[in-house]
């Protein structure tokens, strides 16, 4: 892979690790307390895709092992019957339900499977306080919530439970079957490897402890300015508008966030990003160091052209067994995996969780 001359706040803007300027939270969100209360949900279709007339939807809510609760589209096939194979979807990384996880989990649908789309912990309709903090540990757990809604689900199957992880909720979902072996299935699209880039910089440009001493005196100095303020600093998502000389993946990003065809209200990519100290935890939490004990079924799916390739090349290899698989769309680059329906391999994702459910 070749590597690029970019600081590390150049190359990780984008996903709030870089400092940049912000100064309110959201009120956009909807808030729940510890006690559980109900969340008000959108009931209107607000998605960046249609809906389909092949599957009813619904809105859930399901409670996380740390007491959060999340908010998830729920997706069924019309002609059901019976108990159904289940998937549940996540991601991008900064994205909402109503993005890409909300559009692979309806094609899922429209395949036979029932399926939720959910926003993580803190993000979108979802519970949790602060607003737009992140956590390798609960976004993990978020992943087995709603394997846990699913498995108690009258409709579903509770021995044909799947995952699909998408950018930075592949490397996730990677570490959620390596912690939950009722997962039989994981896909993951277009996969980040979050805590590999937010230590490293990307292509490991930052790789050594200097860089990496740096950027934690940045954000320890952020916390006391947050604990200062009383309230976090958004780190910036996707900015309205790029610099000339911005990479090519930086413009793929924008032309997904920022125009019609992936932007939503809720979504921290397409906004004000998650707060800028989100790189705290994941300095520290090798997400992948379990991937080698992985027993049930693995699918990676990367562009050909995608500038995350690389994580999801190296996380195969630690892979065993023979029930794993990597899959190299010609031509795709990272984006085309989140919305572009002539290169995502729907074909490929059905057959894959039909032969290992």
């Amino acid at each position: 892979m070749k590597t690029m001359n970019l600081t590390t706040a150049a190359i990780t803007a984008l996903f709030g690790i870089g400092l940049l300027a912000g100064c309110t939270n959201s009120t956009t969100n909807q808030k729940t307390s510890d006690n559980m209360k109900t969340l008000n949900l959108t009931q209107e279709w607000d998605k960046t895709f249609p809906q389909s007339d092949k599957v009813n939807h619904s809105k859930v809510t399901f409670v996380n092992r740390y007491g959060i609760m999340l908010a998830a589209d729920m997706y069924v096939p019309k002609d059901a019957s019976g108990k159904l194979p289940a998937i549940a979807v996540c991601g991008p990384f900064g994205a909402v339900k109503e993005q890409a996880a909300g559009l692979y989990a309806q094609i899922m649908a429209e395949r036979g499977f029932l399926t939720v789309a959910f926003d993580p912990s803190y993000t979108g309709e979802s519970g949790g306080e602060p607003r737009y903090v992140v956590s390798p540990d609960i976004n993990t757990e978020d992943f087995s919530a709603a394997v846990d809604f699913l498995a108690t689900n009258d409709k579903v199957d509770s021995e044909q439970i799947g995952i699909i992880g998408i950018c930075g909720w592949g490397g996730l979902a990677i570490n959620a079957a390596a912690a939950d072996p009722r997962i039989k299935a994981t896909i993951a699209s277009t996969m980040y490897d979050m805590s590999r880039v937010s230590a490293n910089g990307y292509f490991d440009t930052n790789d050594n402890a200097e860089a990496r001493n740096a950027f934690r005196k940045t954000l320890a100095a952020q916390r006391t300015e947050d604990f200062r303020n009383g309230f976090p600093k958004p780190g910036g998502g996707v900015p309205d508008e790029l610099p000339a000389d911005a990479p090519q993946f930086f413009k793929d990003y924008h032309a997904y966030y920022k125009t019609p065809r992936g932007y939503h209200k809720r979504s921290l990519n397409s906004n004000q990003g998650r707060n800028a100290t989100e790189a705290i935890p994941f300095i520290n939490f090798p997400l992948m160091s379990r991937a080698d004990e992985i027993e049930n079924a693995v699918l990676i799916i990367h562009g050909e052209k995608a500038h995350s390739r690389y994580f999801g090349e190296d996380v195969f290899k630690k892979l065993k067994g023979d029930n794993k698989e990597l899959m190299i769309i010609p031509g795709a680059n990272h984006t085309d995996l989140y919305d572009n329906l002539t290169v995502i391999p729907f074909d490929k994702l059905e057959a894959f969780f039909r032969l290992n459910f």
